[in-house]
């Protein structure tokens, strides 16, 4: 492969590229402590003891969200160092 310079566009596109791929990071990790705060919250409330189960699953999808998403971002990262 020709060891080309990367013009001024070419650039840019990486750099929009790598810049969402941090967003889309911050998006999964918004989402997990929404999840987790949430079932923080119904756990705490006395008022709302019917949908305990619903807090505990929120507590345990939260970290898998987190996970997923921390995945995301380290695969998408390699395949933008290994294109350019």
């Amino acid at each position: 492969m020709d060891e080309k310079p990367l013009i001024t566009r070419d650039y840019l596109a990486i750099e929009r590229t790598r810049l969402a791929n941090e967003r889309t990071f911050l998006a999964y990790f918004r989402t997990a402590i929404v999840f987790l705060s949430s079932g923080f919250a119904i756990l705490q409330m006395s008022a709302l003891h019917e949908i305990r189960h619903l807090g505990w699953f929120l507590l345990s999808i939260a970290p898998v969200i987190l996970l997923i998403g921390g995945l995301r971002m380290v695969y998408v990262r390699r395949k933008i160092r290994k294109y350019y």
